[in-house]
């Protein structure tokens, strides 16, 4: 026994000392500060920012820095900072801006805008922005920056004004109801809590319009389903609640984030089919996050294509549909199985992954993807080219000494 536990002892103090002498090596042989030598490689902004804001020793995870400007009607997202790393020192000279535009060209009443893109490439992220729901610890706002709502700015409203028009004014769908709402509370009382926090109405009132939401999103049974917790709740039967408390107060705009992930096919179309029918009955504008191309057609007013973190072309659904103009857009729809297609076509499958955003190409950053890039696309970002009112993409296929040839005829669209 005492062999035994001498034995342990000396295993311990074995061990000890390989983890003090291996930790002592790591922190003696590690880099110097290497903003003297390569900060000439980061924006002056960048630096700048990083410098006042966080301090050149404090821990970095993960750091956005968005600028909004008149996003709601005609403006964009200006440019984000990302970054990731130990701290400022080891993640400076790697940083770059990445540019996310989003101009939602105007929201009315009863109109859907899609944002369409792969997955990654900042749909979810700028959805959230508009409401302020990224965490306040690590989101810059622009100085110049604005979120426009009935002409005001909801970037200078303060944290209780803006819980005022969250669920009340805007309000959200969010991709996964399962991890959305809450598992400790039945979905009755999540309902209720919505409707208590913006009216000034009794317990009862609330739980009776709770009661009314459910049976509005068409679930059976709706007063049983109301004392029963999300995990009783089947996943189409758990977004339809998401949608119930997100319209419980009957919100001016509706943002829905993948509404139908993780659904099968019958259910998508249930739920589609249901948020349309309410959004015309309550007379709502609705942003519509998604990568189904099949969803979007059906659903939404206008499209919006996003790639890497910027918007590479808009306009309205037939526009996309039958005269898209930049090669990313032509590629997602091609990825669409067609019911004409016969067995022997193989379907399309774009090629390569999407850019890395903390190191991002140089100019368009579809380029190392597109089968029609030309030398000018991997050294500057296009223009923009402007087609009609209501349609307009970034590539340099658009541009009048690019050569045509090789592009479908229904890609090639004259200059407004």
């Amino acid at each position: 026994m005492v062999k035994f536990i001498g034995k342990r002892l000396a295993y311990a103090v074995l061990t000890l000392f390989l983890i003090t002498t291996a930790t002592f090596f790591l922190v003696a042989g590690a880099p110097g500060d290497p903003i003297a030598a390569k900060v000439g490689q980061m924006p002056e902004q960048a630096q700048q920012i990083i410098r006042e804001k966080y301090g050149l020793d404090q821990p970095v995870v993960k750091r956005y820095t968005t600028y909004m400007k008149n996003l709601l009607t005609t403006g964009d997202f200006g440019e984000s900072i990302i970054y990731t790393g130990q701290s400022a020192n080891d993640i400076i000279k790697n940083n770059t801006l990445v540019s996310a535009k989003i101009g939602l060209l105007g929201l009315l009443f009863q109109t859907t805008i899609a944002i369409v893109g792969e997955s990654g490439c900042g749909k979810t992220v700028s959805s959230k922005a508009i409401m302020r729901l990224l965490p306040e610890s690590n989101t810059i706002i622009g100085e110049n920056s604005e979120v426009l709502f009935h002409g005001e700015d909801l970037l200078k409203k303060s944290e209780n004004e803006m819980v005022s028009i969250r669920g009340s004014k805007i309000s959200m769908i969010f991709q996964d109801p399962m991890t959305s709402l809450n598992p400790t509370m039945k979905i009755g009382d999540q309902i209720a809590e919505s409707i208590l926090i913006h009216r000034q109405i009794s317990k009862e009132e609330a739980y009776k319009e709770a009661l009314e939401m459910l049976q509005l999103v068409k679930i059976p049974n709706a007063e049983k389903r109301m004392k029963q917790y999300p995990f009783e709740f089947s996943g189409g039967m758990r977004q339809r609640a998401m949608i119930a408390i997100a319209l419980a107060c009957k919100p001016e705009i509706l943002i829905a984030d993948e509404p139908t992930t993780a659904l099968d096919v019958t259910i998508q179309a249930q739920i589609m089919e249901l948020i349309g029918e309410l959004q015309k009955e309550l007379d709502m504008a609705m942003i519509l996050v998604t990568h189904d191309l099949g969803v979007v057609a059906s659903v939404a007013d206008k499209i919006q294509v996003m790639y890497a973190g910027k918007i590479v072309e808009r306009g309205d659904v037939r526009e996309i549909f039958y005269q898209s103009t930049h090669p990313y857009t032509r590629a997602l729809l091609d990825s669409v199985p067609k019911i004409h297609s016969t067995n022997k076509e193989t379907l399309y499958s774009l090629k390569g992954t999407p850019p890395d955003l903390i190191n991002p190409p140089v100019g368009c950053s579809f380029a190392p993807r597109c089968e029609y890039g030309m030398n000018i696309c991997r050294k500057k970002y296009p223009e923009l080219t402007k087609f009609s009112d209501t349609q307009e993409c970034n590539c340099w296929l658009h541009d009048p000494r690019a050569d045509v040839s090789n592009l479908p005829e229904n890609m090639i669209r004259r200059r407004q």
